[in-house]
């Protein structure tokens, strides 16, 4: 059961990761105003999407429930609560500055997603680390 809780962990920490640098991919690719950061992004994420299709033990993985719950958590973390801040936050420093220096919204978007993500992961190691003193605890006595 806990391998399965980490391999969850593991695989919803890559999966949020990934969608992170699409999302930095699309903030590259208005600064250069280039689409190649974003096609290759979107290449790699096909590839990625291809294979856990495909691989049966994957597909198999991927439709369990702690690997759902995870995902569920990991999307908090990197999509709803990033999207819904960046828009506050965009709108509160518009009547602070006004806009004569304001920061692109993917660009806050990104920022919060990134100190999201890194919570959701950090917030995994540390329940790990208690969970393995709690064993090795068990065990010794």
């Amino acid at each position: 059961m806990q391998n399965v809780r980490r391999y969850a962990d593991i695989l919803t920490s890559i999966e949020g990761l990934m969608w992170l640098a699409l999302a930095w991919s699309v903030s590259a690719s208005t600064h250069r105003g280039s689409t190649e950061p974003t096609i290759a992004m979107l290449f790699v994420v096909g590839t990625l999407l291809l294979f856990s299709w495909a691989h049966k033990p994957m597909r198999f993985l991927l439709r369990r429930y702690h690997v759902r719950k995870r995902r569920t958590d990991m999307w908090i973390h990197t999509l709803a609560l990033p999207l819904l801040l960046a828009m506050l936050l965009h709108i509160l420093l518009e009547a602070l500055l006004g806009r004569a220096w304001l920061p692109p919204k993917i660009l806050v978007f990104n920022l919060l997603a990134t100190a999201g993500w890194l919570t959701y992961v950090m917030t995994l190691f540390i329940k790990f680390i208690i969970h393995s003193v709690k064993t090795s605890r068990a065990h010794s006595h």
